[in-house]
């Protein structure tokens, strides 16, 4: 198998086509997905896969901005897909991963974004809401439908732990962000710049001790400060 190639993240002004590639085990719902992605002049599909194997060889071959997983691939394993998500974020950490899947459950949701996932969110999920997801992937930020972001803030946010550590614009940041807000978008609710907006979740992310956005999102609700 060819080398893949280094993945070089989307900018915000880039103005060339979001890359998808989609992996799910029933075609039917590839083609679905397809037929609602390629009306959408910003989005391109470039590949398609039903195996992990399969999905690995078209990252590595295709190098997409996007690859929306389900998780539940095949006969094996329910959860294939988090092992996906873990393979494809160590091999190429740029590349945006959104879980698109049947199963609405806060630890799935959790393992998920811990493998490397920027974003969840359930099939029936309108399909404005899913290429709104799929450009924010894109764009580096986090991506979690409303009920998807809800459960997990209700089932996780019981510890005790207090909020002092994190300022009172910390919280209203945090909370834009598990609304799935990009910075710009941060910005304009607070009335104040993009980049005070970067300096403030790169403070909360060290506080939390995490990498990710997404992970900045479940790691408040697991404390009970969102």
């Amino acid at each position: 198998m060819p080398a893949a190639a280094t993945h070089r993240p989307r900018t915000a002004d880039s103005t060339r086509q979001v890359r998808i590639v989609l992996v799910d085990d029933h075609a039917i719902l590839r083609q679905g997905l397809r037929s609602v992605l390629d009306r959408e002049s910003d989005l391109q599909v470039v590949g398609e896969a039903d195996t992990r194997v399969d999905a690995e060889a078209a990252a590595a071959r295709l190098d997409p901005d996007v690859v929306v997983i389900d998780l539940k691939l095949g006969a094996g394993s329910d959860y294939e897909g988090l092992a996906l998500c873990r393979s494809l974020s160590a091999a190429h950490p740029g590349m945006g991963l959104l879980v698109l899947t049947t199963f609405l459950d806060e630890r799935l949701v959790l393992e998920a974004v811990q493998h490397g996932a920027r974003g969840y969110v359930v099939k029936d999920v309108d399909t404005t809401e899913l290429v709104r997801a799929i450009r924010a992937v894109a764009q580096g930020e986090s991506a979690f439908d409303s009920r998807t972001a809800a459960t997990v803030v209700q089932s996780l946010g019981r510890t005790g732990v207090q909020s002092e550590k994190l300022t009172d614009r910390e919280i209203e940041v945090l909370g834009l962000l598990a609304k799935g807000l990009s910075n710009n978008g941060i910005g304009e609710q607070l009335f104040i710049s993009a980049t005070t907006v970067k300096f403030h979740v790169s403070n909360l992310m060290r506080k939390l001790g995490v990498t990710r956005r997404a992970e900045a999102v479940y790691e408040a609700s697991k404390r009970g400060l969102i």
